[in-house]
């Protein structure tokens, strides 16, 4: 594995702790931004990152590149290569595996405690048994058909599946560094207002759980890797 594809929405929600985890292994990362690169690269990838952002995957009036985006994202799928979807990455692969994606009951925009599933315990998701992972998503999607449910939440039962080795859809985010939260704050800062979000609060929890689920994302990432067919 020598090139990696990460393709993003937002500037600030980038690949965060799993790009030093590439960095280690000597593979080189691309950043491409939906919505103004083209993103055709990504089928010629080792690995791709599908990353989150604000808006959702079935605004195609509003956002018409997205029938674009989630075009490249099936045609990774088609071809086996290791795929990780974040938040509206995992809602992308949902909907290429012709799943439905739509609003969820509630907004989920906090840390929350990951209940695994057994098949959830056996994968590389098993470091997080216990942790409080990062919420923040109003979507959400049936689990598709022949996908493996690894995680929910008391709101949201799936926030987690694989599809074969190669796909991992991850509705949460591991991959925001603790001394990033505070970009987020600012980026995100009209959704946490109408969302009457305690930034402060906010704040704590970030320091409370974030240094040991960064720690366990990391290990995360890297037990997934090491598990790919031909690692």
């Amino acid at each position: 594995m020598k090139n990696a594809v990460a393709i993003y929405h937002v500037a600030f929600e980038d690949a965060g702790i799993l790009e030093p985890v590439l960095d280690e292994r000597g593979v080189g990362l691309t950043y491409l931004q939906a919505g103004r690169d083209d993103l055709s690269p990504a089928l010629d990838a080792d690995l791709v990152l599908v990353l989150g952002g604000p808006i959702s995957v079935y605004e195609f009036d509003r956002y018409p590149f997205l029938k674009g985006e989630l075009q490249t994202i099936e045609g990774v799928v088609k071809k086996d290569i290791p795929v990780v979807g974040i938040c509206l990455g995992a809602q992308a692969l949902a909907a290429v595996l012709a799943a439905r994606v739509y609003p969820g009951k509630e907004k989920e925009l906090g840390w929350d405690q990951l209940i695994l599933s057994e098949d959830g315990k056996d994968s590389p998701l098993g470091v997080l048994e216990g942790r409080h992972i990062l919420n923040w998503h109003g979507d959400t999607f049936d689990l598709p058909s022949g996908a493996t449910r690894l995680a929910s939440t008391s709101i949201t039962p799936n926030q987690a599946f694989a599809y074969g080795p190669n796909v991992l859809a991850l509705q949460f985010h591991v991959e925001l560094p603790e001394q990033d939260m505070e970009r987020w704050l600012i980026g995100h800062t009209l959704e946490l207002a109408n969302s009457k979000v305690d930034l402060n609060e906010m704040r704590a929890e970030t320091a409370r759980h974030a240094p040991a689920t960064n720690v366990a994302g990391r290990a995360l990432f890297k037990d997934w890797l090491d598990r790919l067919p031909g690692a």
